[in-house]
């Protein structure tokens, strides 16, 4: 195997500059991971801000954009049991995924199902289990209570939609367009509003009055004390990023107490290999099966050639997407 790989880097002196392919060693390989060659990678929102200097990758992490990949097993660390070289893997990634090989550890890999295509595996890890997360290990959803999820035409809001559905959690969902609240209404929300032409406190208050158990929010600003309107008692309010802005003016304490409300931020980039470990391990177990069996389904807006790279880039910085953003090697 050639010593050398391509992949997509950054005009470190432009980073304006439109990403172009390079080449650099192939990765080594600790005891506990595993070389994937890539097939196809996920792009997320996180890239974007990291090209544009504002996201750095955790420390000893690759500078190497992308958080997401889909790909099969070249060679094995010699502590590693379970996985064969060859088989068709994606997993979550801390940076590095825009490349042609890729070091992984062996615990964060996910086998793809048979009836996934690798650019449906290269979507599937970053949103899902950043959903799942959010839903299940943070807000503990139960079977019967209600969510509300901005950005539902988002990967993660597709996520989390369709894990709801799966749950049998009732969704409301808010996006830009009829077109987009399409694509949510298919993957099982049942409440669509849209923000453009709808107040989504109003909306929740008239079809659901005693409000939703939890919130998922990629906005913040002036959401946070809209959000809080619409909690139900012991609600809990999940924040991914701040696309709104990173200040909630005149935080309404009073609101917050009365419904014993928890806002909390969370994040998946930078937690431990262990953390990465568990939530793959239960996601694995609850949620995986069900790709196979198409009670949950990767969502796919485009899938791009690297070639085509700052055009994706384009489309995902003018919120143009319904689904996942994918980029394949062939």
């Amino acid at each position: 195997m050639n010593s050398n790989m391509q992949y997509l880097a950054i005009d470190e002196q432009h980073p304006d500059a439109a990403l172009h392919i390079a080449k650099c060693p192939i990765p080594e390989i600790s005891a506990t991971q595993v070389l994937v060659k890539v097939s196809a990678f996920g792009v997320n929102r996180a890239d974007l801000l990291q090209r544009a200097g504002h996201y750095p990758p955790p420390p000893g992490e690759s500078d190497i954009l992308g958080l997401e990949v889909c790909g099969s097993i070249v060679s094995l660390g010699e502590q590693v049991t379970g996985w064969l070289p060859g088989e068709r893997v994606c997993a979550i990634v801390a940076g590095g995924g825009y490349a042609q090989y890729i070091s992984i550890e062996a615990s964060h890999l996910m086998r793809v199902p048979d009836n996934l295509s690798d650019a449906e595996g290269a979507g599937l890890a970053e949103v899902f289990l950043t959903a799942f997360q959010a839903m299940h290990s943070i807000a503990k959803l139960q079977h019967g209570q209600k969510a509300l999820i901005h950005a539902g035409a988002s990967g993660v809001g597709i996520a989390a939609t369709q894990l709801c559905r799966l749950w049998g959690v009732e969704t409301a969902v808010t996006a830009s367009s009829a077109e987009k609240l399409a694509v949510c209404e298919a993957q099982g929300a049942s409440l669509l509003i849209n923000y453009t032409e709808q107040d989504f406190v109003s909306e929740i208050r008239q079809h659901w009055p005693a409000g939703v158990n939890a919130v998922l929010d990629m906005v913040a600003g002036d959401y946070v004390n809209r959000n809080l309107n619409v909690m139900s008692m012991d609600g809990i309010m999940v924040y991914l990023a701040m696309m709104g802005g990173r200040f909630a003016e005149k935080l309404d304490v009073a609101k917050l107490l009365a419904k014993r409300v928890t806002i909390t931020g969370s994040t998946l980039r930078n937690r431990s290999t262990e953390y990465k470990t568990q939530l793959v391990a239960a996601f694995t177990q609850s949620c995986l099966p069900a790709f196979a069996s198409g009670e949950l389904q990767v969502v796919i807006d485009r899938v791009y050639g690297v070639e085509d790279i700052n055009a994706c880039h384009a489309t995902m910085q003018r919120n143009a997407t319904m689904g996942k953003l994918v980029v394949s090697w062939s």
